[in-house]
């Protein structure tokens, strides 16, 4: 029950710092690229890398700490739906190019932070 409770919990906060953060990027910048649901995925790939890489460190770690962050809070902290929806926006409204740059650069620098930040640590 404690498990579940931490991933609720984390799982809350996640999507509260995701929603913080697209206000804030919203409040700072006028852009067509949707830089808000981009900085909160790639700042959830960093902590997500962080954690598996304390993690793995420990043998019998606290499995309802590991919940809640990794799956709780880096679950609702990032948004695969809401980027797939907002790639599909862009390209209904014919802005192809940046579209493909969404996909793209979400992919690569995604991917990238969490190779660079796990191979630190082999």
């Amino acid at each position: 029950m404690m498990n579940l409770l931490a991933i609720f919990i984390g799982g809350g906060l996640g999507c509260l710092s995701r929603y913080g953060v697209s206000r804030l990027v919203l409040k700072l910048t006028s852009t067509n690229f949707p830089l808000g649901t981009f900085i909160s995925n790639m700042l959830s790939c960093i902590v997500l890398a962080i954690a598996v890489i304390y993690f793995s460190g420990k043998i019998s770690g606290n499995l309802t700490l590991k919940l809640f962050l990794i799956t709780g809070f880096c679950g609702g902290f990032s948004t695969f739906s809401t980027f797939s929806l907002e790639t599909f926006e862009l390209l209904k409204q014919g802005n192809y190019i940046v579209a493909l740059l969404n996909i793209a650069i979400s992919v690569l620098v995604g991917v990238s932070l969490i190779f660079f930040i796990l191979k630190s640590q082999s």
